[in-house]
């Protein structure tokens, strides 16, 4: 399915945050805890996608006038889903990391449920942000992303739900 308008990215946020939280959701303490190689754990994992999501319920909020302020206007078209896919997976093999403010700390079993739960809440206040947003807005202004610079908050968007899908996929290829 394609994604570009702000139901259809709402809607498949919804549908990839759903897919990571019902993957760690049965997990046992070691599964949930594990650092195969130095990898992050699952609960990591998490606790990173929250990172990640919680600024953009402030971005999103903002007057349009302090992102442009702050930030600037785009001075291209947005990407689609797919492009932006792309130049994500192209940094990821250039070396590209997590910087540290969204490097997560040890996340133990324990922790599992409530940030499970406050995933959850913070999907859907960027959720209730998106439907508030002006289709012509998502490509009119940027925000600063650490690993691929300034995005347009439609791309910005975009990479959220593939960061989801991304991070399940990591999870995944450990126990095939």
């Amino acid at each position: 399915m394609p994604i570009y308008t702000k139901q259809e990215i709402a809607f498949a946020l919804n549908e990839k945050v759903n897919a990571f939280n019902n993957y760690i959701l049965p997990m046992s303490k070691e599964q949930f805890e594990v650092t195969p190689g130095g990898k992050w754990s699952a609960g990591q994992n998490l606790y990173h996608l929250i990172l990640a999501i919680k600024p953009l319920q402030l971005a999103y909020s903002l007057p349009k006038f302090i992102l442009k302020t702050m930030f600037g206007k785009a001075n291209r078209p947005s990407k689609t889903y797919d492009e932006l896919v792309a130049k994500y997976k192209k940094k990821l093999l250039e070396g590209g990391r997590a910087s540290a403010p969204f490097v997560p700390p040890a996340i133990s079993f324990e922790q599992k449920d409530a940030l499970i739960k406050k995933y959850v809440q913070h999907k859907e206040r960027l959720s209730r942000k998106i439907e508030k947003q002006n289709e012509e807005d998502l490509d009119r202004y940027i925000l600063p992303h650490p690993l691929l610079g300034k995005l347009t908050l439609r791309e910005m968007l975009f990479f959220t739900v593939h960061h989801n899908e991304h991070h399940l996929e990591l999870l995944k290829s450990r126990t095939t």
